[in-house]
């Protein structure tokens, strides 16, 4: 997926999100992705990339990436429900989006963050869920290919011998 979360910053008790701008000496200097404002998030807060957020399930921990993308295609990429709507309005849509989550323990309040950032970047046009090419993946397939050319060229030596 290209979107990019590893620049998009939650940061404790400050609601909303925040782009990276700059780092200092002692902190880094965010934007608030809802007003633009920029202001200092100093090394003591709890400051946490997009990427390295994920969500309880029943099975594997799913990142968050992968719940805005379920979000994202019951939605059809339009906005999502609001955040501060009632608790069981929260977990049936949230329910409906991600059917494996741990209801024991994924939170109201992390149903509604979850909801809310996803509603700021949808906002945005921010979730950009369109499939990049792995290079990893591109050079196995083309060294497969290579191999296979080469015992085919093989075979063909061994058919005229």
């Amino acid at each position: 997926m290209s979107m990019d979360l590893s620049k998009i910053l939650a940061i404790s008790g400050k609601p909303g999100l925040y782009k990276m701008v700059a780092q200092t000496k002692n902190g880094l200097v965010v934007e608030s992705m809802a007003d633009q404002k920029k202001f200092t998030a100093f090394s003591h807060e709890k400051i946490s990339t997009l990427e390295e957020i994920s969500i309880y399930t029943e099975g594997e921990d799913k990142s968050l990436k992968e719940v805005l993308k379920a979000i994202y295609d019951q939605q059809e990429g339009k906005p999502a429900i609001d955040h501060k709507s009632g608790s069981s309005e929260l977990k049936d849509f949230f329910g409906e989006a991600v059917p494996d989550y741990d209801r024991d323990n994924v939170y109201v309040s992390d149903i509604k963050k979850v909801i809310q950032w996803y509603n700021i970047l949808q906002e945005q046009d921010m979730l950009d869920f369109t499939e990049e090419e792995n290079p990893e993946e591109e050079k196995k397939e083309e060294e497969s290919a290579e191999e296979k050319d080469k015992s085919e060229k093989n075979e063909k030596q061994d058919d005229q011998s």
